[in-house]
């Protein structure tokens, strides 16, 4: 268990945000906290910050009226790791007395807090926050997991749902799946999307080629790089002066099995690959590509569970085309033609031929890019989330 001692402690603390994900990141999941635990901490004007940490991140600091604690990982293996993590998030707990809300983003921060609550009779609210479950995810980052400790997360991510205040979660699609998996009130849960901001400037990167395409985000593999590879070395043929940007949100060393991929398919001089950018830049990149991609596959963690990416609503947020995969969670965003193009997932062939179909009619993308921009700016701006999420804590 990791000791408290050099970290300074308010009691006082009246909103605690509890999320098993390193923070500050490049990944869509840190932006979701950033403006979620901004939204509490506005509303309760200040409290504590419950995350992840690495070694370039200290493990407290202070930010005006909000503490930030990291935990660090001492241990290799995943669940051990989450045995720790949930043993210093206890430790936390009691050194909070005044707690009103308690908002967390997995099992493993709900947990401690839900036990927490239970054992000594804490009346503060409690939100679970569900952008995935985590019975669906682990099997695909590890394979080899048994079946028996699927079951074990299973029952504790029940006992989350069923003991937590109240359930938000960013699209119908997820809200639906747990509907029917766990039984659950559709009452007790509130559908509040991902968001985006619109950047008001742009600035056109010279070292990029004139015609890309791009593809943002992390590289797990539901995210379909390889229907991507497949389909735009089919586009090679007809448009040989393409070239593809990969943005990806996490480390260089996740590539290298891609690139491999790359390699077999001849296409690794036409890809150029970026490592976790700066927000600023990353819009610059999209603005100036051709489109957008999100090629998800027609996977258990897409389907059975959903999603809604960030990566889509901001490449829509920068007016540039998006092509995503046609499934229950897109079509939430996207509406066919109008401010993005869905193609049905795994079929490589499919997104070369649509490619290149609208690739030979700019003026038809310009015209789905804007009418995606005036979308978000409708309907998903980080702002309008936050006030969603501020209404939900009032109306507890």
């Amino acid at each position: 268990m990791q000791s408290l001692e050099n970290e300074p402690q308010k009691l006082h603390h009246k909103a605690l945000f509890a999320a098993f994900d390193v923070y500050p990141s490049a990944k869509g999941a840190a932006i979701h906290i950033y403006h979620n635990a901004k939204a509490l901490f506005e509303y309760k004007k200040g409290g504590i910050l419950l995350v992840v940490g690495n070694e370039k991140l200290p493990t407290w600091q202070q930010e005006e009226n909000i503490e930030i604690h990291r935990f660090q990982n001492q241990q290799q293996n995943y669940l051990q790791r989450t045995e720790q993590y949930m043993q210093w998030v206890s430790v936390h707990l009691s050194q909070q007395n005044n707690l009103e809300i308690a908002h967390f983003r997995d099992i493993w921060s709900g947990i401690p807090i839900l036990l927490h609550q239970k054992k000594y009779q804490k009346n503060f609210h409690t939100i679970f926050e569900v952008n995935a479950l985590t019975s669906i995810e682990l099997p695909y980052r590890y394979p080899q997991i048994l079946p028996i400790t699927i079951h074990k997360i299973q029952q504790q991510e029940q006992f989350c749902l069923e003991n937590a205040t109240h359930i938000i979660t960013p699209s119908n699609t997820i809200k639906q799946n747990i509907i029917e998996k766990y039984n659950l009130p559709p009452e007790k849960i509130t559908v509040i999307t991902n968001g985006a901001d619109i950047p008001k400037t742009f600035q056109k990167p010279t070292h990029l080629p004139p015609k890309y395409l791009i593809y943002i985000g992390a590289l797990q593999p539901w995210q379909g790089i390889n229907t991507l590879f497949k389909a735009f070395q089919i586009l090679q043929n007809h448009q040989p002066d393409l070239h593809l940007v990969i943005c990806s949100a996490v480390k260089a060393k996740a590539a290298k099995p891609y690139k491999k991929i790359a390699e077999k398919l001849g296409i690794s001089a036409k890809i150029i690959w970026q490592y976790q950018l700066r927000k600023k830049t990353l819009a610059n990149y999209l603005k100036h590509a051709i489109a957008s991609l999100a090629p998800l596959t027609e996977c258990s963690r897409n389907i059975t569970q959903g999603c809604c990416p960030i990566k889509i609503l901001e490449s829509m947020a920068t007016a540039t085309p998006i092509f995503a995969s046609e499934m229950p969670a897109t079509q939430e965003i996207i509406t066919h033609q109008k401010n993005g193009i869905l193609i049905r997932p795994d079929r490589p062939q499919q997104w070369a031929r649509t490619l290149q179909e609208y690739i030979e009619q700019p003026q038809t993308l310009q015209k789905i890019a804007q009418n995606a921009k005036k979308h978000i700016e409708k309907y998903y701006t980080w702002q309008q989330k936050r006030e969603e999420l501020k209404k939900l804590y009032q109306n507890l």
